[in-house]
């Protein structure tokens, strides 16, 4: 992995700061080609099987709770909030900004964490990022927020049977997705519907409709 003090370096070569067309709040650190963005984060590091670096684009799901937050922060204000899954930390971003009491990130891409340092700091908000995995403690968080990690059976059982568990425990949970095959419809209730353009990187069509859900 690239040291912390290299990251800030890297990521600056190879992307450039701009706003999700659905939150012109929001400032990223974004690359318009992930795949040669990859193939120079593993030069830098020296070994290949490196996981994506999805951190460089705003997922469709991401963009839509982020949207959805920052339009109701009453949901998040003098609030706790974790953003799990959280990619290039747009959702964490979105709850600060929406005036949360505290916001905690996890991702389990260590190269994402130092990257949501860097775009937390160009948004003046402070994001507490987390290196432990999440899924499965006690919840410790009024909000939680989850966005676009319903692409894989085996995650998303294990993200699915904690969501409900805490939210049974009290948390709000509020999800972002796109309509992927294991997200837990019967468990949810749909709050606002978007249609986002997507990244051909991430995404089949260029326009995705991507709804915000919050666990009954």
């Amino acid at each position: 992995m690239v040291e912390s003090d290299s990251v800030e370096g890297f990521v600056s070569a190879h992307t450039r700061i701009a706003s999700p067309v659905l939150c012109p709040e929001i400032l990223l650190h974004v690359a318009d080609d992930m795949e040669s963005l990859w193939a120079h984060q593993e030069s830098v590091v020296g070994r290949t099987g490196l996981p994506p670096p999805f951190w460089c684009l705003p997922w469709v799901g991401g963009q839509a709770l982020a949207r959805y937050t920052l339009d109701h922060p009453m949901l998040v204000r003098n609030q706790s909030v974790l953003d799990v899954g959280s990619g290039s930390g747009i959702c964490a971003i979105a709850a600060a900004k929406a005036g949360a009491h505290s916001v905690a990130a996890y991702d389990v891409d260590a190269f994402s964490r130092d990257v949501l340092a860097m775009n937390a700091r160009i948004n003046h908000v402070h994001i507490d990022p987390l290196c432990d995995d999440v899924i499965g403690v006690s919840s410790r968080w009024d909000v939680v927020l989850v966005g676009d990690l319903w692409y894989e059976r085996f995650l998303a059982q294990r993200l699915n049977a904690w969501l409900l568990k805490i939210a049974r425990a009290g948390s709000l949970v509020l999800l972002g997705d796109c309509g992927r095959a294991y997200f837990p419809r019967q468990a949810a209730t749909q709050c606002e519907h978007y249609n986002i353009a997507a990244s051909p990187f991430l995404e089949r069509d260029a326009t995705v409709s991507t709804t915000v859900w919050r666990i009954h």
